[in-house]
């Protein structure tokens, strides 16, 4: 399109004005024709822009009754070229604000895109030539700052009467053909530039661009979009971008925003935790009671009458309370000047508060505080989303850390969820949750047992207790020398009964004894010997800090223990669990992991796991090679980090071979999967029991350190697994120390037997691991068999 500026149109209508009126209007209607006359390029158009300064005052007189003069100060207004940011014969107050937004401002329509204004000129052309009826008018908008850096906007309405728009011989007819390409076709510029090409139509004219401040209006839509968008609360700029809208919104430069959570269970305010959160009620608290936090009157009006409540020069506040108001003071020493704290409350109660401070005195006032009824729905409506997404996220991580559902089953309980809710809720029946289970799966079971643990646990207790005993027995022989009292003398002797029995015949039930013991006898004697015997009392108070604060028993030893456990426990699961996510990329299946004096892991493989009609034995060949491998790197990892555990223990591995599919199901009262049936029942016992067994034959149990043990009970079970012992020990992965054994039977199986090789341990275990496949295991038997 070509711009011709022109006021032809207006000049038309005071032709119409002097034709038809005598006395003033008649006159001054002439009186702009003569300046028609006079400056013929005003009739006839221009496209040099700089006309519109050199007829400046012309131009003025003739839209004088456009632009009122008495209106001036207060209508912000100004002539313009249409889709263009060039303005002019502006108002005077639309100048002061142009002036105030400083000489680098450069005025343009902010929710224009340049790539559009192209289309948007074709389509008022198919409106206004062609007749048909386009719908893209849309609110445009200025974004003008202030002096002190606030933001205003600004909406735009445009007056089109004087503009007129001429089709050339270079523009083509538009066809109805072409109408339906382009309403498909918004973004393709290319061909709305075939169908109107450039300087094809005259835009002869200008617009009048009325403009209104809608500054609340925006900051209210902004505050909308930005609660309301659900991602927007992560964002890193979230409350920076909120307190740059709340400034526009109350016209003060500084307001800070902030937050904090009412928890109704504990009578308390939490503050919010997110980038860039901060609760200036709670300042550098996690955690405030509420009465600790507000006054008295202030309290009732927040939580029972749910109103904000403000303070315009909290300096002032400041020295009439003396320092004694809380949430004055808390201000007060933050340097706040003003500040208002409104409730965001729904029909349930107060569930937060919004904060609002300044560092300007009466900036934040009882006044402006009624502005935020117009925007506390939504921050209502968004915390209130918010503690949902909390709540359900808190049932999430419950579902994930309590009740174990793998994500390789979580579609079967999906389904049934789904079945649940519509039989239920929506038909209104009252069905059970159905019955979760999975036929024909592969069992796969492994675990790394500690050795020797109870033995340990119970030296631990042991030195415990002894160690206690004595200091206790120092103390009441001491008191007894100074002291002689019978019953010094009985608890002397109980004392020496029970280290006696520590230190030879240690029973199941002894450190319960000796704990009772300790508790009910030793610990009121101490307290009273501390009490009436003053150069005894620094000794007690060293044996009661040495006592463990929860557990009130000396705890050393025993924490040792602990810690190692806990330690092997942490460091084998996390290993476990890294291996594990790579083998689910080999075939989907489900697995779960305990930990007990060391870490179990049970898997299960098949068809109806993965919903797929792609399962083949190889793929649990694989699971079983990889199985294999993974036991071997957990040694490993258990042994290269040794010297970090508190105690010396050793481990063993074992893993249980199940030649046949069985069913499994999920038990709802136990929330977890255990086998289906009465024969696969046998699984679960063998599995329970088999660590335990002995070498048929002798006293040895079939797990011991160094080694690792795979039972089994079928003649092809041990051809397959002796094919995976002599691959990894061609790898250097396992040792050449191997023997087939027999178990002794165990209550209700018999026929076990077990194979047992010795694991090749390497320093070097920090190296990415390649994990072999079963055709990796099949390759290299065809090589030994090619080569021999």
């Amino acid at each position: 399109m070509k711009l011709l500026i022109s006021f032809h149109k207006l000049f038309e209508k005071y032709e119409q004005l002097a034709e038809t009126n005598t006395g003033y209007i008649g006159e001054k209607a002439k009186s702009i024709l003569k300046i028609a006359k006079e400056y013929p390029e005003l009739k006839n158009g221009f496209t040099d822009i700089s006309t519109l300064d050199k007829r400046e005052k012309e131009i003025a007189l003739i839209l004088q009754d456009s632009f009122s003069e008495l209106l001036t100060q207060n209508e912000i207004k100004a002539a313009s070229l249409p889709f263009f940011d060039k303005t002019f014969n502006v108002t005077k107050r639309f100048q002061k604000i142009i002036k105030n937004a400083g000489t680098d401002f450069q005025l343009e329509i902010k929710n224009m895109p340049e790539n559009h204004r192209y289309m948007m000129a074709c389509t008022i052309i198919l409106n206004e030539v062609y007749g048909y009826d386009l719908q893209l008018k849309r609110p445009f908008h200025y974004e003008i700052p202030e002096k002190n850096g606030i933001k205003r906007y600004y909406k735009i309405l445009y007056n089109a009467d004087f503009i007129e728009i001429i089709k050339t011989e270079n523009a083509p007819n538009i066809t109805q053909q072409d109408v339906d390409d382009l309403l498909d076709n918004f973004e393709n510029l290319a061909l709305w530039k075939e169908k109107f090409p450039e300087d094809s139509y005259i835009f002869k004219g200008f617009v009048i661009s009325n403009i209104f401040d809608v500054t609340d209006d925006f900051a209210i839509s902004e505050i909308k979009s930005n609660l309301i968008d659900e991602g927007k609360g992560q964002d890193k700029n979230f409350i920076k971008d909120l307190q740059s809208i709340f400034q526009s919104f109350l016209k003060i430069p500084d307001i800070r925003v902030g937050f904090s959570v009412f928890n109704r269970d504990e009578g308390v305010f939490e503050r919010v935790y997110g980038e860039g959160m901060h609760s200036f009620l709670l300042n550098d608290k996690t955690i405030g009671d509420c009465a600790d936090v507000l006054c008295k009157s202030s309290y009732k009006k927040l939580l029972k009458e749910k109103k904000h409540i403000s303070v315009s020069n909290i300096e002032e506040a400041y020295k009439e309370t003396q320092g004694k108001v809380p949430h004055i003071k808390v201000l007060y020493d933050q340097g706040f000047k003003s500040a208002i704290f409104a409730p965001i409350a729904n029909k349930d109660g107060l569930m937060g508060i919004l904060e609002l401070v300044s560092h300007q005195p009466k900036a934040l006032n009882s006044i402006n505080a009624n502005k935020l009824e117009d925007v506390m729905p939504y921050i209502v409506t968004t915390v209130q989303r918010s503690k949902t997404d909390q709540e359900n996220l808190i049932e999430a991580v419950i579902q994930k850390e309590c009740t174990s559902i793998h994500p390789s089953v979580h579609w079967r309980f999906k389904q049934a969820a789904q079945l649940f809710i519509k039989e239920n809720i929506i038909q209104k029946k009252n069905m059970p949750f159905s019955k979760i289970a999975f036929k024909n799966v592969y069992p796969l079971f492994g675990q790394i047992d500690v050795k020797g643990s109870s033995d340990a646990r119970n030296l631990a207790t042991q030195k415990d207790l002894s160690n206690q005993l004595k200091l206790a027995q120092s103390i009441v022989d001491k008191a007894n020398e100074q002291n002689n009292m019978p019953v010094y003398e009985q608890i002397a002797f109980q004392i020496k009964t029970y280290l006696n029995q520590v230190e030879t015949y240690f029973k199941v039930d002894s450190e319960h004894l000796i704990s009772l013991f300790l508790k009910n006898e030793i610990t009121p004697l101490l307290e009273l010997i501390s009490k009436i015997n003053a150069p005894l009392k620094m000794e007690i108070d060293r044996y009661f800090s040495d006592m463990d604060s929860d557990l009130n028993v000396l705890y050393h030893h025993r924490k040792h223990y602990d810690d190692t456990i806990g330690l092997i426990n942490k460091n084998m699961s996390t290993l476990l669990d890294m291996k594990q996510t790579e083998a689910q990329k080999m075939y989907p299946h489900f697995f779960e992991r305990f930990k007990t004096d060391g870490v179990e892991h049970n898997i299960y493989i098949g068809e109806s796991i993965t919903r797929e009609d792609s399962f083949s034995l190889i793929y649990l060949y694989n699971l079983r090679i990889w199985q294999i491998q993974v036991m071997c790197d957990m040694e490993n990892e258990f042994y290269n980090n040794q010297d970090l555990y508190p105690l010396p223990l050793d481990v063993a591995s074992m893993i249980l071979v199940f030649n046949q599919p069985l069913s499994i199901r999920f038990r709802m009262d136990e929330k977890q999967f255990d086998v289906d049936g009465t024969y696969n029942a046998r699984y679960e016992v063998v599995k329970k029991r088999v660590d335990k067994a002995f070498i048929k034959g002798t006293t040895e149990r079939i797990t011991q350190k160094g080694k690792l043990s795979i039972v089994f009970s079928q003649q092809s079970d041990e051809e397959e697994y002796l094919q995976y012992i002599h691959f990894f020990q061609a790898k250097n992965i396992l040792g050449s120390d191997l023997e087939v054994l027999e178990l002794e039977d165990l209550q209700g199986v018999t026929g076990l037997k077990a194979i047992r090789v010795n694991i090749i341990y390497k320093k070097d275990t920090q190296e990415e691991t390649s994990y072999f496949t079963y055709n990796d295991v099949m390759d290299a038997i065809e090589n030994q068999n090619f080569a021999s």
